[in-house]
Order: C-alpha cells, then structure tokens, then sequence
C-alpha cells in the first residue's frame, strides 16, 4: 500500500459522508484497544478560532517540555496535517501502518465507520504509540455527536467563539449552536470560553452548573496591544508583558487570551508551565492560511475566511494592514455558505477580484461569482483556475488577498511557492552561471576550507556529498579517516548510496551529476551515515535550502537517520526565504565562502 492509496481508502465515496453519532467510533476503538482510554487531552471546539487555538495550545505545550500531539480538520496541504506530534505531521510509512491496521477492523464492521471516525481512530493509536503526554484534539462537527468526544473527561474542554454554522445538523439558533458544541464539557474537567453573546454563555454556565464543572471566561479586558505589522503582532494581557504572536488580526488576541487562560488552568492542575514556554511557546506558532503573508513586496495574504464572522475578522484586520490600497482578490466560495454577506463585508477593501472554483463538490462555480461582484460595481473576472489566478497576479506584480474558503487556501500557497521557487531558482542560477571559472575555484576551495573545519565534518566518519554540476561548488575535502559516500540515481528513480573502491568507477548520470557506478556490494546503509553535505540551488537564512525539484535528496534524507545534514552553495545563492514545500529538510546550516548560516528557531513560511 502507498500512501495515496492508504489515503483514498480513507476517503472512498462509499463512508465519505459525515454521520453524527458516536457508536461506530467506540466500537472501532475498542477493536483498536482503547488507545483514547491511555491519552490525556485538551479538547476544543468552535465555530472560529478553534484551529488558531489549538496550534497555539500546542506550541506553548511542546515549548514546556511536553511531547504533544495536535489533531486538527481540515488539512490546508497535506492529508497528513491532521495528526501531529510535536510539530511534525505523520509520515507516510506511519500513515500506511495506520491505515492497515484499521481498515480490516472498520471493513469487519457492520456499520462502517465515516472517514472522519478512521481518521479520528488513526490519530488515538498514532499519539499512543508516539508516546504522547497530551493531546490537543479539535473537534470535527459540533461536539456532542462528533467522533471526537469518545474521550473521558479531558483536563480542559475548550470553546472558541460560536456562530451560525452546519445548521442542518447543529440547530439554526446560537443556542441551539452552542449546546452541541458543549457536549464536550463533562463532569470531571475544567471548562475555558470564549467570551460571546450573553445567550451563548449562559448556555455554558447551565451546563457547567448541571455537571459540576467549573467554567472560566477568557478575559478580554486583560489584553493590551502594543503594536502590529505584516510580521506579526505584540501584545500584553494580566502578568505576560511584551508576548509576540506571529497570527494577524484583533481576533487573535482573543484567541490567546482563550489559550493564556488554558495555561493557568493547566498549571493548576499540575502541568509544568514557565513563563518562558508560554513567551516562546506563542511566538513559534504556525497556522497556515490564516491573515498569513506569504510576501510583503508585493503583499500577498491567504486567509481561510469561509463564513461571515471569518469575513468580519478579516476586513478588519485589513483595514489597518492595507493603508487604503485596494488589492486584487482571489476569491471562491462555497455554495451553501452566506457569501452574499461575506461579499459586502469585504467589497471596500476590494481592488479587481480573481473569480475561482473551489476544490469542492460544494463550490459556487468563479463563473457564478463573478457575475455576482460584478453586480456590486467590481471588476470581475472568473479564472480557469486556482493556480492561474494566481499566475496573473504574480506575473502583473499586484498585491493580492486570496480567501472564500479553507479548500482553495492549500492550491494558493502551493501555487505562490512553486512560482516563487522557480523564479528564486531561475535567478540563483543564473547568478552562479555567471562567475567566472577563476572566481567559481577559489570561492570553492574556501568553502571547502570552512566545512572540512568545522565540527560537523571532524566527527565525521563517513560522509555523502556530489560531483558538482557545471557551475555549482566543487568540494575538496580532506579524505584522511574518512569514507566517501556518493549518490547515485537507480532506474527506478530511487536514490542511493555508494562508496566507490576505485577512481575510474565513474560516469555522468542522467541529470548531469557525476556518479559512482551501480556496484551493489559498495551500496551504503543511510543509516551509517554520519553527515551528508547537499547540493543547493538556493537557501535562505533560517537553513531551507532549494534544490531542483523534489528531487533524489529530498526523498533521501529523511532515511539518513543518524546523520548531520548542511549545505554548501556560494553567497550569491542566497534569497530571503526560498519558500520550503512540506516534503524539504532543513539544513543544520548552509556554508558558504563568506560565512556559516545556522539554523535558528523562528517562525518560517511553510
């Protein structure tokens, strides 16, 4: 099985549809030995906000020292978001064992369970075997009917802000809204919310009250902003001064009050929570697709606002980051949500809008809405597609907003990177092409100077690096108790590892590398590997590095288990970010003949 066909097992049409109800979840888990009764976790639910929350709750945790795990719907890039622990999304190999050892389970099931219950099953086994210390799980739908709440009672039951959403199954009132998503409160647990209409928080004091569950209001009137910019913002609230949170908007502040009150929960429950935890724990948050800015010059932000509260936040945030520019939109919509109101929410901010169709059965067609902004006095246009949207508004320079639904956000940003890394490598390229070969030597033979001095390349025994291509850096290293390892790229189109014996076991690859040949007895185990020094078209401060593609190296070091992974490139082949997809591996630092860029830990555009 691979993982596309693990994932479309999930997904299949035949229990794709959501069912309330919670019976084939327990029965599936039973199946699976209860993982959910040997887990402790904080579960949150909401309209919006809940995914900001959860992200926040859990970097704050894995900053204290906690191996902690984040289960969150929808993905934005990969299926594979939806489970995490300690920031890390479920590898493929992890995905497949998961999905093998469900699927006879489910399949011997009478009533089969939805693939939101799968996945929720999945995720339980995954953060047992990870050793997890606590859980940061999201709900899917609602709360008291989602798979979500088998759980016994967690340490804090969450809500974020409510509003009118899935009326079909959760009632077409607030109250009606919020007394589903209280189902998660129970005897036993803390409740924390978010301070809303006074008839959705008597909902939650009633049932704190019925089941003896004490119930804290987040304290909004505690929050003292200090300043925001397209980086991010500074803000103080009660003892914390100074706190940095990388999330755009006035909505966010709320939603950290909601986690700092978590936090002073948690505490008193024993959980282990400095101060500084809570300082860095903020500023190293990452929740993609929401007010996120992929570039300032020219500005491009993403944001998921699919309902009209969504909408409310978003303009507002806007109204103090744009200055009184009116942008490009690319906008699609879902048909069944209010996008009339979501529409003339945004409509003043609006510059030309991009109409498109979003990934989704549910999807108003960019035809359909195009027609419509166009009614409202706005330059409208429907585009072919996401990725064409946003191609015209890159190749015409404009600054842009993209939103109208979390189904077309993860197609914005795989788009915006994949342009931006072509253009990053096109350039970097052509830079290095350009020095002569005089100047190309001697800035070689210093980088080499530098990695055979360094700590990295001492330790070392065995080391994997390349013949370069034309015009790239061309190491000569000192190979004195050393083994030389080289890749090579098998027909299959895997990658692999040799340690030639002799000089004239060489020949020039498909790609234009200098390889070893293909003699099985030197092939060289990953996991001997001691440090394996990358080719790098491009890379950027914070040690990403950009290749060709994903390419051989990419799919290779991550089974290089026991190895140190740098760089080497020269100085001109750095950009400001290089955009890293989901699948690169960032480099414990990039050596080049000016100096040594090391890693460091600050929030990245992913």
């Amino acid at each position: 099985m691979t993982a596309e066909e693990a994932i479309s097992y999930i997904e299949s049409g035949l229990w794709s549809a959501s069912r309330p109800g919670l019976s084939r979840t327990r029965e599936l888990l039973d199946r699976l030995g209860a993982p959910q009764k040997k887990l402790r976790f904080v579960h949150v639910a909401g309209t919006n906000g809940k995914g900001s929350t959860c992200a926040m709750l859990a970097s704050v945790l894995r900053e204290a020292g906690y191996r902690t795990g984040l289960y969150t719907s929808p993905y934005i890039l990969s299926f594979n978001e939806r489970m995490q622990v300690d920031g890390k999304s479920v590898s493929d190999s992890e995905l497949i064992r998961l999905t093998e050892l469900v699927r006879p389970l489910a399949d011997a099931m009478d009533d089969h369970p939805s693939q939101f219950e799968m996945v929720t099953a999945m995720a339980m086994r995954f953060f047992l075997d990870e050793g997890c210390d606590i859980v940061v799980l999201e709900t899917g739908l609602g709360g008291t009917l989602d798979s979500t709440n088998v759980i016994d009672a967690p340490e804090l039951a969450v809500i974020t802000n409510i509003g009118l959403e899935h009326t079909e199954y959760l009632g077409d009132t607030l109250t009606q809204i919020a007394s589903a998503k209280a189902g998660i409160i129970k005897r036993g647990c803390t409740a924390v919310c978010y301070r809303g209409v006074p008839e959705v928080e008597k909902v939650f004091e009633d049932t704190c009250r019925a089941r003896g569950v004490k119930l804290i209001k987040a304290d909004f009137d505690s929050i003292r902003p200090i300043s925001q910019s397209l980086d991010g913002q500074c803000f103080s609230w009660r003892e914390f001064e100074n706190l940095s949170l990388p999330l755009l908007g006035k909505h966010q502040l709320r939603n950290a009050a909601v986690v700092l009150e978590c936090v002073g929960v948690l505490r008193e429950k024993g959980w282990n929570i400095g101060s500084d935890s809570v300082r860095k724990g903020l500023a190293r948050t990452v929740w993609p697709a929401r007010l996120e800015v992929l570039s300032k010059e020219p500005l491009f932000i993403v944001d998921g606002a699919h309902n009209p509260q969504c909408a409310q936040a978003l303009e507002k945030a806007l109204s103090g980051l744009l200055s009184g520019k009116k942008p490009d939109f690319i906008i699609g919509v879902l048909a069944d949500k209010d996008y009339e109101k979501m529409l003339n929410t945004l409509r003043g901010h609006m510059g030309r809008a991009l109409c498109v169709t979003p990934a989704s059965e549910r999807a108003l067609p960019g035809e359909s809405l195009a027609e419509i902004i166009c009614g409202m006095g706005i330059d409208a246009a429907a585009c072919d597609s996401i990725e064409a949207a946003v191609e015209t508004v890159l190749k015409e320079g404009r600054d842009c907003v993209a939103c109208g639904s979390l189904y077309m956000a993860g197609i914005v940003r795989q788009a915006f990177f994949t342009a931006k890394r072509r253009e990053i490598r096109k350039s970097r390229i052509a830079a290095r092409n350009a020095l002569l070969t005089e100047e190309r030597e001697a800035k070689s033979l210093e980088i080499s100077r530098r990695i055979g001095e360094c700590d990295f390349y001492k330790s070392a025994r065995s080391v994997m690096l390349y013949r370069a291509m034309p015009g790239e850096v061309e190491l000569r290293l000192d190979d004195r108790d050393k083994r030389f390892v080289y890749p090579r790229c098998t027909a299959e189109g895997q990658m692999k590892a040799y340690a030639p014996k002799n000089a004239d076991e060489w020949e020039r690859g498909a790609y234009g590398i200098t390889e070893p040949k293909a003699i099985e007895e030197n092939l060289v185990d990953p996991r001997d590997i001691d440090l394996v020094i990358c080719p790098c078209t491009g890379f950027d401060e914070k040690g990403w590095r950009l290749g060709m593609g994903k390419g051989y190296y990419d799919t290779f070091l991550p089974q290089c288990e026991n190895a140190h992974i740098i760089a080497a490139a020269f100085d001109l082949q750095r950009a400001d970010n290089v955009y890293p997809a989901d699948w690169d591996i960032r480099m414990e630092a990039v050596f080049t003949e000016k100096r040594e860029y090391t890693a460091q830990e600050m929030r990245i555009v992913r």
